[in-house]
């Protein structure tokens, strides 16, 4: 559980204040559970209903047709929350409203409710706002590698929760170390190999190079655990205490160099202290269904510290919806698989940037990650010279950001008008749900199932 902006404030049973406010997107219903709590935006009140089953009812204080992001409450939901059992929020800038309530709980109200933050352990896989650090680069696959044609001098090693880099290799020492590593958890790890010309060397398991790490001779067997997916490697924590491990390079499964000059010196903890995402870094994990599942753990958790008699209940409960988010993933990595090209536009604010990061496609945007921003003409033209270049002919646009029902966006519009793009689709972030979508039940898999996954493959050309 996250401590970060909480405090443990002596809770009281809040059914009474549950479903309070007009306009919410769920009305509690007659369920054996009488206890709830409120979240903060429509994935994570899609999420803990999925998790609590009948055991606690959750409020979302945005409207249907809204989105979380940058929203703010009418009147002051501070009593009403601190009436509820838990709160359920991300620590992040963008949703500001929800850190002056957490605030707001820990200054004014001595009775206790449990404040779970759902980008608690996240830091590790948050992306920068201002993309300046350095990721793992694309390889050569056009070129033929030989070993002896590769630099052993110099190397790049990155995380690839969010693909920053470490650090590097030089010659016999370390610039930068591992994260790290908490226990029953893992950190993956790759790296960027160069020939002499700068090209960089395809790694994984069907190439003829291969990552792969190993502990030092003189090393603990029982602190960390290491395994090699030939693109990477995982470095798992068995128990805490210090270790030290050698990255190699291979080639066809034989040792080709490694870094036994320097092992690098790795900590595994029990537990990783982590803040919120910060104001520099993309909030947007939830679209992301591998990030996703970690969200759905950390809710699980904090509902199990409200009602610990109910704690293999919620576990069940998250394991089962986890598999759920597990097809959706299966889904998007057959929608590239399958897709003609790996460039579309969405006229929105970038919202995508964990999914396309982890599935390798681009969503170009007219403007940044703040859903307020406006596109300019020169965007307008960008996007057009983007939809001729790539044979474009389904826009994306975001429904939340549209000015009507029924209605696209204005650079949608341009677009259509002013390129060869015939037709546009919705995108949605899953920050909120529309008044069609709630009647027919959609929670955050159906609109990746019935409306994301499809939008996807039309502009990508995977149908």
């Amino acid at each position: 559980m996250d401590v970060t902006r909480r405090s443990v404030l002596k809770r009281t049973l809040g059914g009474a204040a549950l479903g309070a406010l007009a306009g919410c997107l769920n009305e509690p219903d007659e369920t054996s559970g009488t206890d709830g709590g409120y979240a903060s935006f429509f994935a994570l009140w899609d999420w803990a209903t999925q998790i609590a089953g009948d055991e606690m009812v959750f409020e979302n204080p945005v409207d249907t047709g809204e989105m979380g992001h940058g929203w703010e409450p009418d009147g002051n939901l501070v009593p009403e929350i601190a009436s509820s059992e838990v709160f359920l929020y991300l620590d992040t800038p963008e949703f500001a409203w929800a850190q002056d309530i957490v605030a707001d709980l820990e200054r004014d109200y001595e009775d206790e409710i449990v404040v779970v933050d759902g980008l608690e352990g996240m830091d590790p896989y948050l992306i920068p706002f201002d993309g300046d650090s350095e990721s793992l680069p694309e390889p050569d696959h056009e070129h033929g590698f030989d070993p002896e044609s590769i630099s052993r001098d110099l190397f790049d090693f990155y995380d690839l929760r969010s693909n920053d880099q470490l650090g590097y290799w030089h010659i016999d020492h370390w610039h930068g170390g591992v994260p790290d590593v908490p226990v029953d958890d893992s950190v993956p790890i790759s790296a960027a190999f160069r020939d002499q010309e700068e090209r960089v060397v395809p790694l994984g398991p069907n190439e003829e190079f291969q990552f792969d790490a190993r502990l030092a001779d003189t090393a603990p067997t029982d602190v960390l655990d290491i395994a090699s997916h030939g693109d990477s490697v995982e470095l798992i924590g068995l128990e805490t205490g210090e270790t030290e491990i050698i990255f190699q390079l291979r080639h066809d499964g034989e040792l080709v160099y490694e870094t036994d000059a320097a092992p690098m010196s790795v900590d595994v903890v029990a537990e990783v202290d982590e803040a919120g995402a910060g104001v520099f870094h993309d909030p947007h994990v939830w679209v992301d269904p591998v990030l996703a599942s970690r969200v759905v753990d950390t809710i699980a958790d904090g509902l199990a510290e409200v009602d610990p008699e109910n704690a293999e209940l919620f576990a069940e409960n998250a394991a089962a919806y986890k598999e759920r988010l597990d097809e959706v993933d299966q889904q998007f990595e057959a929608l590239v698989e399958n897709a003609e090209r790996d460039v579309a536009v969405f006229v929105a604010h970038d919202s995508y940037r964990y999914v396309e990061r982890r599935y390798g496609f681009e969503l170009h945007t007219p403007v940044g990650v703040a859903p307020d921003a406006a596109e300019s003409l020169e965007d307008i033209s960008d996007m057009i010279d983007i939809v001729e270049k790539h044979d474009i002919d389904t826009i994306l646009y975001d429904p939340f950001e549209t000015p009507g029902e029924d209605v696209l966006p204005t650079a949608a519009e341009m677009l259509i008008e002013n390129s060869s793009a015939t037709d546009a689709e919705p995108l949605s972030p899953a920050e909120g749900t529309t008044h069609e979508w709630a009647e027919q039940e959609w929670g955050w898999v159906e609109q990746m199932e019935e409306v994301n996954i499809p939008s996807l493959e039309k502009a990508l050309g995977a149908e």
